[in-house]
């Protein structure tokens, strides 16, 4: 669209033809005279001018959306007086006292009137200083567009992180994540912006929280971009596969990478995101790497090489593209230039041979504020190295008169479930969902439920996990207890332990809500029927949350007796959920077995349903297996050959025990022989040192088998089915705790292996009874406690396990650490060393240092925790006057690494015996040489490494 021409509707534009983000902020705002440490949201009301100033760039580059100056705007950053603080450390900044004009009119919120900024009281809203910054963030935004006539131009309203570490690994709880988004949103939205973009996102329930937060405070579109490190995973360990099946399940408009990464190091994640997303596809790399030159931050990627890549990844089926940290207008308007094609429609200083229309005033109070020495600054063309694919021919890639034909993005007609970790697809192959999470027909289960006793519900579903299961299935349904609370409280509990994705099994609409809504992931739901009251209650929940469907062929009529009749109620569940806006793909039809013992027909209706659903209605289908035995005897005989039959004739997913040997080998020898298990690998690992039991007659057949099974038993001492199911012998046995020093070998299998699962409880129950046994607890220490923490970290290290598991192994070890040390009082062990951490001045994120911080203490470190937003002047004197050997520094943001490096060079004056390690999301090993650290620490088992070496601890 070109000056002057009226905005459409975002989503009448979006994923339909070309559209741009602008770059970054904070960088840009670095050479306008951002400060270490200076709040960047603070300028929306001291520098105003330079604000706008920031978009109008951005706006004659060529973008159509672009961010207001919201990032780290939210009530944890700016409560209480919190703005009056920040705008008093402006005014020392700025040289500028108390009673100055300017001074005066940013505390009353009067300055910048004329851009439609309004005070209000203090009793309009409890975060006043929030409001204040948000609305004039957008206003600026408002103004910007007017006096470059951009009205075209769409204001996003820029949402990021909280900065702190959501439960159970942080202290911020869901609800409250929720309320602290949605209060920014209902002002940003009142304010008068266009749609939401939530960015820069690195754990998938923070992501969740803030997508509800949107779509429950505003009408507007909602876009999100999240952050994926080198690997394609987030910090707590998603996937682009596994956020992709959430965010798509809680219907945002649009999905997307940014920041972390420049172009070229993007492209397999874009290349993901192009095979899993059916949404328009949003990128937004860095200008590379930073690194500090000449006492300033800049970035590796140029503008042209910029570009170069950006023509590549939007030629990979992408359809918005834009910048973040280090690029500028300069960046933008090349990729502009680039992927839209110098013939195609241009904006202002796009291109000398475009006769550009009048601004107005635009050239009077909106000049560029980007000279080419600015520009010029950054590194040469191709100095980045990468220029081998997007840089060949380098300048005419970018500079070529042709652009990249819009593609739109095809809906990917997948059915996928999703964990915090994990995806995990329905079609490709049967899938096992893990059915011993229910009441129904157990006695153990029903007291446990009754008691609370949520131990023995979260080892049940470790155990289905370890044997095999895909999926569990969650069901906690008793008349007596409060099913929603209960609901809350194993789903919760479920996934803060094991990583497969839940299907959450409830009549009871109340319970599937809190279920829903709590779940970090995209969720089955078990279940709706042909019923129109069933239709009516569970739809709407899946349309507003995410989910796959079970489909249940029943409806007002009863379960019909033909496949004529169960295929008329799929059809009917098909076209309700079609009018609600859930695509087929996310409904899986139960066909319903039916016990044979009853009906002996039943098992060729149900199979004959199977088989209509795949080849007559391409849908996919569920079935629990064991119904159809129901008062039969040795049931495990005839629900193996069911499953089988079920498998040939189309069956999607089997609800089952994972742990019945007999339905596990009619599993794996089904994938051997459908060529679902490539080299029939799965099969050998789980039976090359099995043997085939003896099959007796008669009541001694129970007797022999344990439970009646004449299936295939493991030979090998201790191989459990779980260790035996895919992929999981090698890390079971190592698990399990082999290889370490065992004072009172179970005793000790079973602490190493509580620490390994991150169960707390069950980890200090088990140091008790080895305390109690005689174990002395150095010895425990030493040789347990210590060794399990190391298995986890190599783990993490290698990238088996991540960090919701690392942490919750960490608090595992902690519980066991407290139970120990109570029968160590008055033997107190010295600390290995005393270590300091903190979030540098002008940083409020203290994730990376609060999980630094657990790793340290559970490796025997005492740790002075300072905090955030800490002053270099404070860590100094703090490092003098306890005499501190090591002192680790954190910063996420770019604009805060300034902190950190006078920090270090403080340190270096004061007190140089003092080692120093870094890290954050924007440091590099070339980042921390250049301001002078001792150590860049990428995660948290790299800076417990460099601490047992400062201190002379072996590892």
């Amino acid at each position: 669209m070109g000056i002057g021409k009226q905005r459409k509707p975002l989503l009448e534009r979006l994923g339909k033809e070309w559209l741009f983000f602008d770059g970054g902020t904070g960088s840009v705002l670095q050479q306008k005279g951002l400060k270490g440490g200076e709040l960047p949201e603070t300028w929306n009301l001291t520098r105003p001018e330079d604000i706008i100033d920031l978009h109008c760039s951005y706006l004659k580059a060529g973008c159509d959306i672009f961010n207001t100056n919201t990032f780290g705007a939210n009530a944890l950053k700016y409560p209480g007086s919190a703005l009056t603080q920040a705008l008093a450390e402006a005014c020392e900044t700025e040289d500028k006292k108390p009673g100055d004009a300017s001074v005066e009119a940013a505390e009353d919120n009067s300055e910048g009137a004329s851009y439609g900024i309004k005070g209000r009281s203090p009793a309009e809203e409890e975060h006043k200083d929030l409001r204040r910054i948000v609305e004039a963030a957008v206003h600026l935004a408002q103004e910007a567009r007017r006096r470059t006539g951009r009205e075209d131009a769409y204001i996003a309203l820029d949402i990021g992180p909280t900065g702190r570490l959501m439960k159970p690994m942080g202290d911020l709880e869901f609800e409250r994540a929720v309320e602290i988004f949605g209060e920014v949103v209902r002002i940003g939205a009142a304010a008068g912006a266009d749609l939401v973009l939530i960015e820069t996102m690195s754990d998938s329930y923070e992501s969740k929280a803030a997508v509800l937060a949107a779509k429950e405070n505003c009408d507007l579109p909602v876009l999100i971009t999240n952050v994926y490190d080198k690997n394609g995973r987030l910090l707590t360990g998603g996937t682009v596969s596994s956020m992709a099946a959430m965010l798509e399940g809680l219907r945002v408009d649009g999905i997307g990478v940014n920041c972390g990464l420049g172009p070229e190091q993007m492209i397999p994640i874009v290349q993901q995101l192009t095979e899993a997303v059916s949404v328009p596809i949003l990128v937004n790399p860095n200008a590379g790497l930073p690194r500090v030159e000449n006492g300033r931050t800049v970035y590796d990627v140029d503008p042209e090489t910029f570009a170069a890549w950006m023509k590549k990844i939007a030629a990979m089926g992408v359809q918005a593209v834009g910048g973040c940290c280090g690029t500028t207008p300069e960046h933008i308007r090349r990729t502009v230039e680039a992927v839209r094609g110098k013939n195609g429609q241009t904006f202002a200083g796009n291109s000398p041979e475009t006769e550009m229309p009048d601004y107005c005033a635009a050239e009077q109070t909106c000049g560029s504020t980007f000279p080419e020495a600015d520009v010029q600054s950054l590194p040469a063309a191709g100095s980045d190295g990468g220029r081998d694919e997007a840089g060949k021919g380098g300048k005419g890639v970018a500079d070529a008169a042709e652009g990249v034909p819009f593609v739109p993005n095809a809906p990917k007609h997948r059915t996928v479930v999703s964990s915090y970790m994990q995806a995990v697809e329905i079609g490709k192959k049967p899938l096992i969902i893990g059915e011993r999470i229910n009441p129904t027909g157990k006695k153990k289960f029903k007291a446990a439920l009754r008691d609370n006793n949520i131990n023995y519900i979260l080892e049940e579903g470790l155990k289905q996990e370890e044997s095999g299961a895909h999926i569990l299935d969650v069901n906690v349904g008793l008349p007596e207890i409060d099913e929603p609370e209960m609901m809350k409280t194993v789903v919760t509990g479920l996934q803060e332990i094991l990583g497969l994705p839940l299907q959450i099994d409830t009549s009871d609409p109340a319970a599937l809500e809190r279920g829903m809504r709590l779940y970090n992931g995209k969720p089955m739901v078990n279940s709706v029927n042909g019923k129109q009251e069933s239709m009516d209650a569970v739809f709407p929940l899946v349309k507003k949350y995410g989910g796959v469907v079970v489909g249940l062929v029943l409806d007002e009529n009863g379960i019909p007796e033909t496949a004529d009749g169960r295929i008329a109620v799929a059809k009917k569940i098909y076209e309700e959920a079609r009018r609600y806006g859930i695509p087929r793909e996310d409904i899986v039809i139960d066909g319903l077995a039916m016990t044979i013992s009853s009906d002996t027909k039943g098992a060729l209706v149900t199979l004959e349903t199977l088989r209509r659903v795949r080849d007559e209605l391409h849908g996919h289908t569920i079935l629990g297996v064991s119904n159809i035995s129901f008062g039969l005897p040795l049931r495990q005989i005839i629900n193996a050959h069911f499953l089988t039959m079920a498998m040939q004739a189309g069956l999607s997913c089997a609800i089952m025990n994972p742990g019945n040997e007999d339905m596990m080998a009619a599993y794996r020898a089904f994938l051997a022989l459908s060529d679902m298990d490539p080299q029939c690998m799965g099969y050998i690992e789980a039976y090359a040192n099995a043997e085939r039991a003896v099959v007796k007659t008669g009541a001694s057949s129970a007797a022999a088998s344990g439970s009646g099974s004449a299936g295939i038993h493991a030979a090998a001492a201790g191989n459990s089915a779980g260790a035996a199911a895919e992929g999981n012998s090698a890390e079971a046995a190592q698990a399990a705790g082999s290889g370490f020093p065992q004072p009172g070998e179970a005793g000790a299998s079973a602490l190493a292996d509580s620490i390994r699962r991150g169960m707390a409880d069950n980890a200090a129950d088990a140091a008790r009874a080895l305390l109690d046994s005689g174990v002395p607890a150095l010895e425990l220490i030493n040789t347990v406690l210590i060794p399990a923490l190391d298995t986890v970290g190599k783990g993490f290290e290698a990238g088996t396990l991540f960090l919701p598991q690392l942490l919750m192994s960490a608090e595992a070890a902690g519980a066991a650490f407290e139970v120990v040390k109570e029968t160590m009082q008055g033997e107190k062990q010295p600390a290995k060393g005393r270590v300091i951490l903190a979030t540098v001045k002008g940083d409020i994120h203290d994730i990376g240092k609060n999980i630094v911080k657990v790793m340290l203490e559970n490796y025997g470190f005492e740790v002075l925790d300072l905090g955030k937003d800490v002053a270099p002047e404070t860590i100094v004197e703090k490092a003098v006057s306890e005499n501190i050997c090591l002192v680790g520094l954190s910063a996420l943001m770019t604009t805060t690494v300034v902190s950190m490096e006078e920090t270090i060079r403080r340190l270096r004056e004061a007190k140089p015996d003092t080692k120093v390690v870094v890290g954050g999301a924007v440091m590099t090993q070339e980042y921390a040489d250049a301001i002078g650290a001792d150590c860049y620490a990428p995660d948290a088992m790299a800076t417990v490494h460099y601490a047992e070496a400062v201190f002379d601890f072996p590892e």
